[in-house]
């Protein structure tokens, strides 16, 4: 099974029940169908065949499914990009990735315009229409196809043709976002896609009546697979919002009777910040979904008491599909910790040899199982230190408890030597954020000629504060070589289109 053949299936079984939602416009799952078989067959008519690697460059639409499952059932290799990113990121992956044909927006052609004489093996480019005055005539790209127009002019009938899709082939390559050197595209295959999808959607109960809001990036693996990927499979309802904002996001579940959201931590935070200004409220929702990064306890427990919703927090990351933990339903939630093994995949925790932890000790989070990717595209030597004896090193320390519970203690590479004692940022980071006048903390490492490194913090007020107060606050709580030596008082951290804060950033701050 895959994820185009499902989407068949669940339209066949419930034809007029809606499968998206955007800007009021309601697509039903038969309509959905039929525009997923149209693009595929316009695809071939357009000469791209099974294999061939398509670019999605789109934004939250249902250009994006149709785009998506369209691409999936000609049996295409899709590569999602972030619309945002500059033409220079842009070139290294369509580059890197060996791509064919573009689907973007009408508005993002000029970008591509100014990189086309860099890409000679992309042979067509598909024109999302976004309500501007734009004529495609004025460009001067490889043939432009109208997105709109293809969908109209391809045959149902294809469905008849399409290839079959074996498990173990490659449906989307996802470029990470490239912390460290250039970004690396991990090759998700068919059955990695489709088995997270489902074990996500089994083990957090989303089912047809679910109207789950997709506020995150479609682009990103988190939405892709929890607020997309996984309501479709039992024919849920998916509220697309081009962006999230708080007020948004108030409104859709209102208006649009919204049971399930998915967000990482930075939105949780603009939500309940909006709550402690005016009277919103959540009601209807039934879960609340976390990821991408970790959550503070104290903004959990902050959100959940404002709203009374649960909020499960989980992991994941691009390598894994991405879902490997999630906090289970049935039994208790544990604030602070990423949950248990979600159904068929497995953690573990492991020292520098790979040999198991005991319960308690900190170590590296393995993961195994039917979502892990088959590897870094032209990418051996990255591939062989990831995946190593049919387990994936996600390089996150994370430590278990004797009930299974995971918890991530920090990624490997933030790590912080101090005189010879390890310092975890988000231990610092989650006894900062507990101060009354603190919204937002990030906390690096910086070189430091008489401990090798010393603890630095970033801070966001909504209230002011001196630093010295802060420290006071700090050394009533850590330990002496885990208080920060600096804080630096910022209006907003840096962060992706996702809302992960950019350490990297931060870090070329402190160089520079």
């Amino acid at each position: 099974m895959n994820l185009s053949d499902q989407l068949s299936i669940t339209a066949k079984n419930h034809p007029d029940k809606t499968a998206l939602v955007f800007q009021d416009k309601e697509t039903s799952y038969r309509e959905l169908e039929g525009a997923v078989t149209k693009f595929a067959s316009s695809l071939s008519e357009l000469g791209f065949q099974k294999g061939d690697h398509l670019a999605l460059v789109v934004g939250n639409s249902p250009y994006f499914v149709i785009g998506l499952y369209g691409a999936l059932r000609l049996g295409a290799v899709v590569i999602p990009i972030n619309p945002l990113y500059t033409a220079h990121e842009m070139t290294y992956i369509l580059k890197n990735g060996d791509v064919k044909g573009v689907i973007t927006m009408d508005v993002l052609l000029e970008k591509f315009e100014a990189i086309a004489d860099k890409l000679p093996g992309i042979k067509h480019y598909i024109s999302c229409e976004s309500g501007a005055d734009i004529s495609l005539e004025d460009h001067k790209l490889a043939p432009i196809q109208s997105f709109t127009k293809l969908v109209q002019a391809g045959s149902v009938e294809f469905l008849a043709q399409v290839p079959t899709l074996e498990p173990e082939e490659t449906a989307v390559i996802l470029y990470t976002s490239g912390t460290t050197g250039k970004p690396k595209g991990a090759m998700l295959t068919h059955q990695n896609l489709y088995s997270n999808a489902k074990d996500v959607a089994d083990y957090l109960a989303i089912n047809g009546e679910d109207r789950v809001i997709a506020a995150l990036p479609m682009f990103h693996v988190f939405c892709l697979t929890v607020a997309l990927n996984a309501p479709l499979m039992n024919g849920g309802t998916i509220l697309i919002m081009p962006k999230f904002s708080p007020q948004d996001v108030f409104h859709i579940t209102k208006e649009q009777q919204a049971t399930v959201f998915a967000g990482v931590p930075t939105m949780y935070n603009y939500l309940l910040q909006a709550a402690q200004k005016e009277q919103v409220d959540l009601a209807g929702i039934r879960l609340c979904i976390s990821g991408g990064a970790a959550m503070p306890v104290a903004l959990l427990k902050g959100f959940e008491e404002a709203f009374d919703v649960q909020v499960s927090e989980g992991y994941g990351l691009s390598e894994a599909s991405p879902v490997t933990c999630f906090n289970p339903l049935d039994r208790p939630r544990k604030p602070g910790s990423i949950g248990q093994n979600i159904v068929n995949v497995e953690n573990k925790v492991v020292d520098e040899f790979g040999e198991e932890l005991p319960v308690g000790e900190v170590g590296e989070l393995i993961v195994r199982g039917p979502n892990v990717m088959k590897g870094y595209y032209k990418m051996p030597e990255e591939t062989a230190v990831a995946l190593r004896d049919g387990w994936l090193y996600t390089g996150d320390m994370a430590r278990m408890d004797d009930e299974g519970y995971f918890y991530i203690v920090d990624r490997k590479k933030d790590m912080i030597l101090v005189g010879g004692y390890n310092v975890y940022p988000r231990e610092v980071e989650e006894v900062i954020y507990q101060h009354p006048s603190v919204s937002e903390v990030a906390v690096i490492g910086k070189p430091d000629p008489n401990t090798g490194e010393a603890v630095i913090s970033f801070i966001v007020t909504n209230d002011p504060i001196k630093e010295s107060e802060l420290a006071a606050y700090c050394k009533e709580h850590l330990a002496k070589y885990k208080v920060p030596t600096e804080f630096e008082f910022l209006d907003e951290l840096p962060k992706n289109t996702t809302g992960k804060i950019l350490r990297k950033n931060l870090r070329e701050k402190v160089k520079s």
